[in-house]
């Protein structure tokens, strides 16, 4: 292709979108995961760059202001945001770019008339995504049930996606994305 597709994928925290997305990157070269800005502290073993372009307050406001954005929302109290430029650059080398963004995010492209393929990824149900969130170990009780509830408004918005790939079991849910990317590869009409 001539220049890349962008893949929208949204789910709550602790869902496997990261995973998925870093398998695909890894089986297609031509896949590229779009590394988010955030204001938000790194976790134990998180590497800037890597897994997020981790930034002050203060600098997150001034990228916000010169318009370096594609999409930014405030979870959680800490703010994310998409490079315009990453995303530009890497389509234009004809990559495919994966943006594991809020559903907040995705609204705000949708909204934008952003042309992408949005893919919501769900849990088989609350309780196992409890149980996914409690064996990570990154959430402090209170943070776990801001989380629950969070997810569950999240999975309200579903029905604004495009597909959705329920993840119970990360092999079936990897074929099932993967299979949609190599569908959208394909698509004569939009």
């Amino acid at each position: 292709m001539k220049k890349g597709l962008v893949f929208v994928l949204s789910a709550p925290a602790g869902t496997g979108k990261t995973t998925l997305v870093r398998m695909l990157r890894d089986e297609f070269p031509l896949i590229v995961e779009s590394v988010s800005c955030t204001t938000r502290p790194p976790r134990h073993g998180e590497v800037s760059g890597k897994d997020y372009h981790f930034l002050s307050e203060k600098e997150f406001e001034k990228r916000i202001k010169s318009g370096d954005f594609l999409e930014h929302a405030k979870v959680f109290g800490c703010q994310y945001g998409t490079s315009k430029d990453f995303v530009v650059k890497e389509l234009e080398k004809g990559k495919h770019v994966f943006l594991v963004i809020d559903t907040q995010g995705a609204s705000e492209l949708r909204k934008k008339k952003f042309p992408a393929i949005f893919i919501f990824l769900s849990p088989p149900s609350i309780e196992e995504l409890r149980a996914r969130l409690i064996k990570r170990k990154t959430e402090s009780p209170e943070s776990l049930e801001k989380r629950l509830s969070w997810a569950e408004k999240e999975m309200t918005e579903m029905k604004n996606y495009d597909y959705h790939v329920v993840n119970e079991n990360l092999n079936v849910a990897y074929d099932v994305l993967r299979s949609i990317v190599m569908a959208e590869e394909h698509r004569i009409k939009g």
